[in-house]
Parts: C-alpha cells; structure tokens; sequence
C-alpha cells in the first residue's frame, strides 16, 4: 500500500515440503501490505490502472529487478502519478493472450464498464484515461475476460450480485459505465 514495485525471478522461489517455514518475498513496514503479484514476462506490458482512472504502461523489463528481501523502488519514480493517485489494479498482457478479449472495470460507487481489449494498444508514457469517473468516485478493479466469464461484485455491507458479462455493452475508454450494484451507502470491495 506503500506504493513500491519491483521485479523477482520466479527461480527465486521453490515448492516446499511438508513443514516448510516459507521465504520472505517482500520487506515491508509494519502497517505495509503486499496488494499485488502479477506472474509475467519480461516482454509482456503491464498496465498500471490508477484510482483515478488512468492507465499506465511499461514493459516487464522496465520495473527494476530487486531481491526477495528489498523493498523495491516507489513506483511514482517509474510512472508519472498525480498526488493523491495510487495503483488501484495490474493487469499483465501477454502475446500469447488470445483469450482476452475485453478489460472489465469496476468502481467504488457500484459502476462496471466493459472495454475492448484494443483500446489500451496505444499509451504514451503521460498515460491515458481509462474510465471517466464521477466526483468522489475511485476505480476499485480490473479484470480480464474472455467474453464469456461470470462477474461478481461485492459490497462492504456483505451483499454481492453475479452477473454475465454479456449483459453489459461494451463500451470505449470516455465512457463512465452502469450501475452493476445497488449500494445503499455501502462501498464496492
């Protein structure tokens, strides 16, 4: 939650036997989490969806390569973040990738947009807006799918909705999206 990244080898971990205590793969402060790992290739992109709606991409090779035991680098050194802007998902996009057809996106307040997968081949390094958000409103997650994949969407107030995700349109990037789940004044987790 800190906002720091790096890049480990996969070799530097192994399957564990029985008993085994396990490795530590981060170094974090006490009040610090470890929010995402995404397995990728050097050679894939990573896009970078902020909590403001804004994309950001880079290549695997571009995030510095660091020990199991570092903390890693603060991502606002590799990307241009506004204050108050922070990493909300990563998404990984291999070449060998053809089942991704579309990016699925969900917010705080309960909206979902569909996105063509096409419309984040183009990002220049200032970044690119992803999904226009209304005031107070943050993007929470996103997804890839396939085109045929089940949603669910769960609330802070313990309430959940599954859903198809043909049932929503797709739409392009200046879209803001619709209403996936009724609220009542909880919030989307």
């Amino acid at each position: 939650t800190s906002g720091y990244v790096k890049r480990i080898k996969i070799s530097e971990y192994h399957a564990q036997n029985r008993g085994g205590k396990g490795l530590i793969g981060m170094k974090t402060h006490d009040d610090d989490q470890v929010e995402h790992i995404v397995p990728t290739l050097t050679h894939d992109y990573l896009l970078f969806f902020s909590n403001r709606g804004r994309v950001y991409r880079m290549k695997g090779y571009e995030v510095p390569e660091f020990s199991r035991q570092s903390k890693g680098l603060p991502i606002i050194n590799l990307l241009p973040l506004e204050k108050d802007e922070n990493i909300s998902s990563i998404v990984e996009l291999g070449a060998n990738d053809e089942d991704t057809k579309y990016l699925m996106f969900a917010t705080k307040d309960g909206i979902v947009k569909r996105t063509e997968i096409g419309e984040f081949d183009s990002i220049r390094k200032g970044g690119k807006i992803a999904i226009v958000l209304k005031e107070n409103d943050e993007l929470i997650s996103v997804r890839k799918t396939c085109g045929k994949n089940e949603i669910a969407i769960g609330a802070s107030n313990g309430r959940m909705v599954r859903f198809d995700e043909n049932e929503i349109r797709s739409m392009g990037r200046s879209s803001s999206g619709v209403k996936g789940i009724e609220l009542d004044g909880a919030t989307v987790v």
